[in-house]
């Protein structure tokens, strides 16, 4: 069995609370690509491989771009039901869901952890890597993280980056679009970095996180590590490091992220990010079905690359399946 363990969908219902409170043509964006919301035409793609299921998570944008705090809630209730509807109509291919939260309201995300967990099952949960432009490592988010890690449940890590997050700071808006092509990697890595460097891993006991990408930029950033701890230490005003007040050298922490396979066919790069975080913590995904076949080159080119890749067939069976059952008790 191959469990992909990161793609999207959106629940119809999920559009029509949306559409209240997004532009049009945003909503209209959306329902361009049929796989995204018509469970229908998302099963022609599915059924063509065998021994082949999905966990799905709601697709961008995050749902604090979408609405404020007090609106929030309500339409991550209404996307975590939709999910779960999915599930149980589609159970032998898509059984399982990763929940949204409303991030820029405390409170009510914390109510949500456990209201999804207890009514619906929810594996896990979905977070961006960023909320109001805020970074996670901030104390208002420190409560939801440690809900979630108190539940045993693991965090999704996806990126995000609008169009209007120029390249340059002379720019206005983002060119050729950079802002994806290459921002939502710096986005991923950018994030991972700050949980790591603010000690989040110290703090948060059974702290899991998922980064979406193997690990965006992280894999070639390793030789930078030992250097960048020492010079922080150099250029800062009182002569101290951020890892002076870590357990473990932060490559240590990075080694405890875990990463999916959502490469979208790069057999080099998906190589380097098995070889960073091995085999029993990387995870098969595919970021269906965002190609230009509804899914279907995704899932195919990224089981191609996990074939062809340096590994054993017990190494490839940890990351089509046994992983995500051991991590999800699934």
């Amino acid at each position: 069995m191959k469990i992909d363990v990161f793609n999207h969908v959106f629940p119809t219902e999920f559009f029509e609370a949306a559409e209240k409170l997004m532009p049009a043509n945003a909503v209209k964006r959306w329902k361009a690509m049929e796989e995204l919301y018509d469970m229908n035409a998302r099963m022609k793609v599915i059924e063509k491989f065998d021994d082949y299921q999905q966990i799905i998570s709601i697709s961008q944008p995050p749902l604090d771009v979408i609405a404020g705090p007090n609106d929030t809630p309500a339409l991550a209730r209404v996307a975590n039901d939709g999910m779960a509807r999915i599930c149980r109509e589609y159970s032998d291919r898509m059984p399982w869901f990763i929940a949204a939260l409303p991030m820029n309201n405390t409170e009510e995300a914390i109510k949500e952890v456990d209201r999804v967990i207890d009514e619906h099952g929810a594996v896990g949960f979905q977070i961006h890597s960023s909320v109001d432009k805020k970074a996670l490592d901030q104390p208002e988010f420190r409560d939801i993280f440690l809900k979630i890690a108190e539940r045993g449940k693991c965090v999704w890590l996806h990126p995000t980056r609008p169009a209007s997050h120029a390249d340059y700071l002379s720019e206005d808006q983002s060119m050729y679009e950079m802002f994806w092509g290459i921002g939502w990697a710096y986005e991923t890595t950018a994030a991972m970095c700050r949980m790591v460097c603010s000690g989040m891993f110290d703090a948060i006991e059974n702290l899991k996180i998922i980064s979406h990408h193997w690990g965006a930029y992280i894999p070639h950033a390793e030789g930078r590590m030992p250097l960048w701890e020492v010079r922080n230490a150099s250029l800062s005003k009182d002569g101290k490091s951020f890892s002076d007040t870590l357990r473990k050298p932060m490559l240590e922490y990075f080694k405890m992220f875990f990463a999916d396979t959502a490469m979208f066919g790069a057999q080099a790069q998906s190589q380097a990010g098995l070889d960073f975080f091995g085999a029993d913590q990387s995870f098969f995904a595919t970021d269906c079905p965002y190609d230009l076949s509804g899914g279907e080159d995704n899932i195919r080119n990224t089981i191609g690359v996990i074939e062809k890749l340096r590994c054993t067939d017990s190494d490839r069976k940890l990351i089509y399946e046994n992983n995500t059952r051991n991590l999800l008790k699934v």
